[in-house]
């Protein structure tokens, strides 16, 4: 009998009121999931293509977004000719990218949509043990990368994070919420529930961005079979170190307040309008590719007045409950998140029901919870013991019960000056023609509306914003 060292109750409670990352070891041994290696998803898949991000290895001093990145459609077969070196002709689409210089990262791929032919398959992932009873694959993404694949340091407004790593390690680099000025936020690439920090974790320049000195990393290697639970609002940027890697994730819309969605409808307006008006011709790509395309004003419109209703409709059901049950308290109501990439999840804006699909968790009192259970079992992601611009690293062995203690020189010495990206190849130059405008060389110019759009939708003004207009509407 497969016995776990927490019920789906406690570890439901863990995830509900834990505020720090952690990693749960021992909680899947049985999970069919973690046979999901490449090459078994690529039987299943049976030569089916799918989307490839590839990005450079070259670590510069600039984040490489998703919009700076070249992309193929290729199959698993292919992929995994080209992660381990075999001749151009059986890598197809990768043949044009040197292995040596480049990663690539199938991200944020919908399992309900890639095995939508195969629907058995949902339930080899079980999140009910963690306290989520019919949460399966059908709610769940699946990330395959090769070594250096990574996602830009970003928080995602909604929800926590539940990460199973399967196949390979990935580094995690978490930054509590406090820490938000020191990453300079920002919604440039634009893309909803999600912020992304100007700061390229990997070789941070701190001429341009001396406050990140002041951040406080988390740093955690996750191996196979190991779960890591990313609270609200951390920030994460996340490497893949071996050659092959894959990983599935889950968010659950826990206490998420609805202040959340309003917010995010604000910034959407703002952020459309405003780079909607400028010229096509200054060739700036500030939609990340998950947004598809740029939405209509009206249409923005309409999704800020539906996400102010929900937060008003939640608002009224909360007092009503009260004076209901006094006693026992009311349930916080909070709505399931269609989270980025919400036209692949296929909701729109303007059909989106922010207020039919709803989740009830209970609202736990911090008197009536226990001590978190830290052990072998379940192991906290500490702070590094220093602050650096050099990332160490806190490994955790499979078994979980050591805690070894890393120094990485993987991301490489500091640089002061920027390096121009010279492609040989035509498959490798379109995607990666980037400004220049990082540089702390460069000489100061005129303020873009990048700068203007920075300080208006920084998360304190939108949040102050929000407030005003909710208290509007309250009159």
């Amino acid at each position: 009998e497969d016995v776990k060292p927490f019920t789906p109750e406690k570890s439901k409670e863990i995830v509900m009121s834990l505020q720090q990352p952690a990693v749960f070891c021992n909680m899947v041994g049985n999970w069919p999931a973690l046979h999901w290696n490449v090459e078994y998803l690529s039987a299943v898949l049976e030569g089916k293509t799918i989307q490839f991000r590839l990005g450079l290895k070259t670590v510069d001093l600039v984040p490489q977004f998703e919009t700076s990145c070249s992309y193929v459609e290729a199959t698993l077969e292919e992929f995994l000719a080209w992660s381990c070196g075999q001749p151009s002709c059986l890598s197809g689409p990768f043949s044009c990218y040197d292995y040596s210089k480049y990663w690539a990262y199938a991200d944020y791929k919908y399992i309900a949509r890639i095995f939508e032919d195969k629907p058995e398959i949902f339930q080899d992932v079980r999140w009910s043990d963690f306290g989520f009873p019919g949460r399966s694959g059908k709610e769940s993404t699946l990330w395959i990368g090769s070594e250096g694949a990574n996602t830009p340091c970003h928080l995602d407004s909604y929800g926590c994070n539940l990460v199973l790593q399967v196949q390979g390690r990935k580094r995690w680099h978490l930054f509590p919420p406090g820490d938000t000025s020191f990453l300079y936020p920002t919604r440039i690439p634009y893309e909803e529930s999600s912020i992304f920090s100007k700061v390229n974790i990997a070789n941070p320049d701190l001429k341009r961005f001396p406050e990140f000195r002041n951040s406080t990393a988390h740093v955690v290697t996750l191996s196979p079979g190991q779960v890591l639970l990313v609270p609200r609002h951390w920030w994460h940027y996340v490497e893949s170190i071996d050659p092959v890697t894959v990983s599935i994730n889950s968010w659950t819309n826990i206490q998420i307040h609805h202040e959340a969605r309003v917010e995010e409808a604000i910034t959407r307006m703002l952020v459309c309008a405003i780079k909607s008006a400028e010229n096509p011709s200054d060739g700036d790509l500030w939609l990340n590719p998950t947004e598809v395309e740029a939405t209509s004003h009206e249409i923005n419109l309409q999704y800020l007045n539906k996400a102010v209703s929900a937060y008003l409709k939640c608002q009224e059901t909360s007092v009503s409950g009260q004076a209901r049950s006094s006693s026992t308290g009311a349930k916080q109501k909070t709505n399931t998140s269609c989270k980025r990439k919400r036209r692949e999840a296929g909701c729109e804006p303007e059909s989106c029901t922010l207020l039919t699909q709803e989740c009830d968790f209970p609202s736990p009192k911090a008197e009536e919870l226990q001590k978190i259970p830290f052990g072998p079992h379940l192991i906290q992601v500490l702070p590094q013991s220093h602050k650096t611009s050099v990332v160490g690293a806190v490994a955790i062995e499979s078994d979980g019960e050591d805690l070894l203690h890393e120094n990485e020189e993987h991301f490489g010495k500091l640089q002061c000056k920027r390096k121009r990206l010279l492609m040989s190849n035509d498959c490798e130059t379109a995607a990666h023609q980037m400004d220049s405008d990082c540089s702390p060389c460069t000489s100061q110019t005129a303020l873009s509306t990048n700068d203007l759009l920075d300080c208006l939708v920084n998360p304190r003004v939108i949040s102050l914003v929000a407030q005003l207009l909710l208290e509007r509407m309250r009159v």
